[in-house]
């Protein structure tokens, strides 16, 4: 960035005015500043008509047409006097940035203005002094410090236009290019998470299912315990890996760039701070929970996690306003979610929009995931999910039931 754009608009329109006061008094001081040859004012009478000039100059882009009306009165006066290049210039000035800087249609009256001038002063001066000459003569001068300013300023402001367009087109292609990247990367995650489903989940379920039979083989032969513990082992391995495998699977599965998926998973420890946000936006959550002195399997507090914040997003979305209830207990084997709420005066629309059932497929695949399974419908007036996911590590194949 150069020191010149650095600087401030009233500090550049400053010093414009400065060097024009500057270069006029130079000019009147040469002798070299008057149109006609004819003898003019005082240097005194020429430097005041310059400063008032130059004071108009200085409001030339935050007051554009203003500052043009009121350039007006000394362009007058050097009229009066004898023309001077200076003034002259400064109005040009003037004219160039009314078109160039101003508001609305204020460049179309400025222009129209300036062509009825032109005219008028055309015909003032054949009807004054009947000479053609000097009325061609009169409307060169006025063209040049009239229409050139104009033709330059709309040029100039056709230019800015256009770059204005080239930076949002540019902004907007770089928009959709990310939004094809994310696209791409998504697809890509979803082929890897297919591919490594193909690959290794037959691999692994055969392993786990071939221990089992092993296991039941050896289980009616006592002789052969340490057989047994080795093929338990390596079944429980081999489960162990199928299970985060599956994990891992949901996750490649998932876009990178959704919240419900960050880097660093949220468990049921955090559910407090989704109640409290719940909360803070005017819903009544109850949460009754008996998993105090529970240690839930890593994927399965995940997963719960993240079937209650869907369940308490849709039941704040679809029934506003109305109180939600959360439990969650534990059996034998299954740790079982449950979330109420009474319905909207529309009902659950989750249910009854096919375009907005992802919510619940996401639940549903999270559930399976892990071998359990999950319902939501309507029960008794209101709305209620319910979801049970299995503590231990799940049979390969193997699914929960849920009746309602």
């Amino acid at each position: 960035m150069s020191y010149w754009s650095s600087l401030s608009t009233t500090t550049q329109d400053a010093l414009v005015a400065v060097f024009a006061f500057a270069v006029g008094l130079l000019l009147y001081l040469a002798d070299l500043a008057t149109l006609l040859d004819a003898p003019g004012p005082p240097l005194l009478v020429r430097s005041g008509v310059l400063a008032a000039m130059c004071v108009a100059t200085f409001f030339r882009r935050r007051r554009p047409v203003p500052a043009l009306v009121c350039g007006l009165g000394p362009l007058t006066v050097d009229a009066l006097l004898t023309p001077s290049v200076p003034i002259w210039l400064l109005c040009s000035d003037l004219i160039y940035a009314s078109v160039l800087y101003g508001r609305g249609n204020q460049p179309r009256y400025v222009a129209i203005v300036c062509a009825t001038v032109f005219t008028s002063a055309a015909l003032a001066t054949l009807v004054i002094t009947g000479e053609w000459r000097t009325t061609v003569l009169a409307a060169t001068l006025s063209f040049a410090f009239m229409a050139t300013p104009i033709w330059w300023a709309t040029t100039v402001s056709s230019h800015k236009a256009i770059a204005s367009a080239e930076r949002i087109r540019a902004r907007a292609m770089s928009l959709v290019a990310e939004l094809d990247r994310r696209a791409a990367i998504a697809e890509e995650r979803k082929t890897m998470a297919r591919d490594l489903h193909d690959v290794i989940a037959g691999h692994l379920s055969a392993i786990a299912i071939q221990a089992e039979a092993t296991l039941g083989v050896l289980a009616r032969r006592s002789e052969s315990a340490t057989m047994a513990d080795l093929v338990g082992s390596i079944r429980a391995e081999s489960v162990h890996a199928l299970q985060e495998m599956r994990t891992m699977i949901g996750l490649l599965g998932s876009d990178g760039g959704n919240a419900d998926d960050p880097a660093a998973p949220r468990r049921l420890a955090q559910l407090p701070l989704l109640v409290e946000a719940a909360c803070a936006a005017g819903v009544t959550v109850r949460v009754r929970s008996a998993l105090d002195d529970v240690d839930l399997p890593s994927a399965v507090d995940q997963a719960a996690y993240r079937i209650v914040q869907e369940a308490l997003t849709n039941a704040m979305k679809h029934a506003p306003g109305q109180p939600i209830d959360i439990e969650m207990r534990t059996q034998e084997v299954t740790l079982d979610i449950t979330v109420r709420n009474p319905a909207g005066p529309m009902g659950n629309l989750a249910a009854s929009s096919a375009g907005k059932q992802r919510g619940l497929v996401n639940m549903r695949e999270r559930a399976t995931a892990l071998g359990g399974a999950i319902s939501a419908g309507p029960v008794s007036g209101g709305w209620e999910v319910a979801a049970r996911l299995p503590l231990t590590t799940p049979q390969v194949g193997g699914h929960a039931a849920i009746t309602k």
